[in-house]
């Protein structure tokens, strides 16, 4: 299966662009995989190069999880970092989806220098 890059990712999202929306489209019309890393930077680029809210973060993760034609790495991850994301916006997708990529390999406590983040259960504030 071929996989995409943040920056398939964010023109899937944003469309700003229409050819580049459409060749995104044609590119995984056939199944495509998404990684851990390809979503979280995509998550920064939509909260920092386009001024996303949380809720609108959100929503686009939720839309690219739901997708018909893409494959997440560790999507029960992705879904539980969406749900904490949901719950505790002020952490940031970025941070939940660590802390359930790390719970679900088995590592936890995660270090964390975070003040919100190390209010989580799962993580340990250094």
């Amino acid at each position: 299966m071929r996989a995409v890059d943040t920056n398939v990712l964010v023109r899937l999202i944003t469309r700003v662009d229409p050819r580049q929306a459409a060749t995104a489209d044609a590119f995984i019309k056939p199944g495509a995989w998404v990684s851990i890393l390809a979503l979280a930077e995509a998550a920064w680029v939509l909260a920092t190069v386009y001024e996303r809210s949380s809720a609108e973060l959100a929503t686009a993760v939720e839309m690219l999880l739901n997708h018909n034609e893409l494959v997440f790495q560790d999507s029960d991850a992705v879904a539980s970092a969406l749900e904490l994301f949901r719950s505790r916006p002020s952490l940031g997708f970025s941070d939940c989806l660590m802390l359930h990529v790390a719970r679900k390999a088995g590592h936890l406590p995660l270090g964390t220098f975070d003040r919100n983040l190390g209010r989580v259960t799962g993580t340990h504030k250094l």
